[in-house]
């Protein structure tokens, strides 16, 4: 009976401890690592704290989504493996000299060098000033 207790109470305490996550937030799917994110004043979305600059994909963990960082559309179900590299599905990236797009369905954005993003969901068009933060929108 009482080995049986002790046993317990160790089934119990090892439930607690595994169940305790380590405090992250935000996870990097592709290294496991802890991200450290901020809100992009002008953008609204989420970017990292020490470049400044947008993440590809990540896990929010208090949620339980994985997010499309470039956007923050919850992308659950649309991730796949490829090259060892987990990516979003239903887009095209391409990033390059300090410039990215993204292209898929009836979606498109672009950032160029200066930090001026446009981006066409469907009809609407939107362009942010990377560097007074001004937003433009039409219909």
């Amino acid at each position: 009976m009482r080995y049986g207790f002790i046993a317990l109470l160790g089934t119990i305490a090892l439930a607690i401890f595994s169940c305790k996550d380590n405090g992250a937030r935000y996870i990097d799917p592709n290294t496991g690592k802890e991200l450290t994110l901020v809100k992009d004043a002008s953008t609204g979305l989420m970017v990292d704290a020490e470049t400044k600059k947008p993440v590809y994909i990540y896990v929010d963990t208090e949620k339980k989504d994985t997010v499309y960082g470039e956007t923050g559309k919850v992308i659950n179900g649309h991730v796949v493996m490829d090259e060892g590299k987990y990516r979003y599905a239903d887009m095209n990236v391409k990033v390059e000299d300090g410039e990215y797009k993204i292209k898929g369905n009836d979606y498109k954005e672009k950032m160029d060098k200066d930090g001026v993003l446009k981006i066409k969901n469907g009809d609407v068009k939107t362009k942010v000033d990377g560097k007074t933060g001004e937003v433009k929108v039409k219909d």
